[in-house]
């Protein structure tokens, strides 16, 4: 199936999530047009697109899981809890550091970025009202501390990823973590020059009631227990799947809590933010399946070829590129390590770096107008439209930052 093909049913995609078509139809629309616009027949388009599915099942399964873990965190407030604590012990003088690194550690156990940023956002117009701080530089923290986070998590992208790899969760979280604290210093150095640029902070929302928080132990015992049972495979050799370390920990730090009686509306909550990534992922998966029987991969590696780029660098590029095309992450991760996990691999990459790289490289562009992270993180600063748009570059330069850490970190250890 011609590149052609391919292209044109991933810009219509991209077009009709811009027009606010709803991103799963729009992307199962576009594989659709694409595989016909590539020279395939419908019948063998609806298979390319069922395949695509099929490969990314897997990842929906442990992603689905996963709503166990984020949703007990949000609900029982242990989430807010972890963010107060980190920066009630930093200070106000290191505002803009506790509010990155509360992001940041937040998405790294397990919450969606985009709930994380809105979790610490009340916390962060306290502060930045105090301090007299712009939202420019409170949301650019959080943002970029949350993408710090992604790239070491158990989130949906790096699921996805690990999963097109064949390669450990736990071994694609855990080289990363020299990557996310390059990244963690970039966005405090960032954020520190915006602390004049934009708009200030005039109102802001009521706070949780500080009693109905739990104890520090309490709520981060189950992001414990979660790491610790995942890590058993490279430690010990022990293989215990996302999909079951992932609800264990949230249970265990449920009971710890002494929440069980929120255990019906946490795993309810969780599993409502989970199953829009996962439709979501069934319509990425559509089009992994038409890009990836496309010769697009092969376009790609050519105009690298022609530009003296290393093969090695297509699974941070990859990474980026897909991020840029869906806004997303997830889906940015999935389409790229679908699609272009056994180039990589055949350059030499070993399974483990490749879905490193690609989960780095798809915060690159993942925070574009036209996905809804964009939208949600904005909304959470009561920020209008017309100064989110002036944070994107800033956020791409700490994705960018993220992507040659990971690459370089690559270099040194491979």
């Amino acid at each position: 199936m011609t590149a052609f093909g391919a292209v044109l049913g991933l810009i219509i995609a991209i077009i009709l999530i811009i027009k606010k078509i709803n991103p799963a139809y729009s992307l199962i629309l576009g594989a659709v047009i694409g595989g016909l616009a590539g020279g395939v027949s419908l019948s063998e388009t609806v298979n390319l697109m069922i395949s695509g599915v099929k490969d990314v099942t897997p990842a929906i399964v442990r992603i689905l899981t996963a709503g166990v873990l984020a949703g007990i965190l949000i609900k029982t407030h242990a989430a807010t809890k972890i963010a107060e604590t980190i920066i009630e012990k930093l200070g106000e003088r290191r505002a803009l550091f506790a509010l990155a690194l509360s992001a940041l550690i937040l998405t790294a156990i397990g919450v969606f970025i985009d709930v994380a940023v809105i979790t610490v956002s009340p916390i962060a117009l306290a502060i930045a009202r105090r301090l007299n701080i712009s939202k420019t530089a409170i949301l650019l923290a959080m943002v970029g501390g949350g993408k710090c986070g992604n790239i070491i998590s158990p989130n949906p992208n790096t699921i996805a990823a690990a999963e097109n790899f064949g390669a450990s969760l736990s071994s694609v979280m855990w080289v990363n973590i020299v990557p996310a604290l390059i990244g963690l210093v970039a966005t405090v150095i960032v954020a520190k020059t915006l602390v004049e640029k934009g708009e200030k902070v005039i109102e802001i929302e009521e706070q949780i009631d500080k009693s109905e928080l739990p104890s520090l132990f309490g709520s981060v015992i189950g992001p414990i227990v979660t790491i610790s049972l995942l890590a058993l495979r490279p430690l010990v050799g022990i293989n215990v799947d996302p999909l079951i370390a992932l609800p264990v920990g949230g249970l265990v730090g449920m009971v710890v809590m002494g929440k069980a009686g929120k255990l019906r509306e946490s795993m309810d909550y969780g599993l409502h933010k989970m199953s829009g990534v996962a439709i979501l992922l069934v319509g990425t998966g559509t089009v992994a399946g038409i890009i990836k029987n496309s010769n697009l991969k092969d376009v790609i590696l050519s105009v690298l070829a022609k530009t003296n780029i290393s093969e090695q660098l297509v699974a941070p590029i990859s990474g980026a590129l897909m991020s840029a095309a869906t806004a997303s992450t997830t889906a940015g991760a999935t389409i790229a390590s679908a699609t272009f996990s056994g180039t990589i691999i055949a350059a030499g990459v070993s399974a483990v770096w490749g879905a490193a790289m690609i989960n780095s490289g798809a915060t690159v562009l993942d925070h574009l107008p036209h996905g809804s992270f964009f939208h949600s993180t904005g909304g959470a600063c009561n920020m209008d439209l017309k100064e989110r748009l002036k944070l994107i570059p800033y956020e791409s330069l700490i994705g960018l930052v993220l992507a040659s850490s990971s690459f370089i970190v690559y270099l040194i250890v491979r």
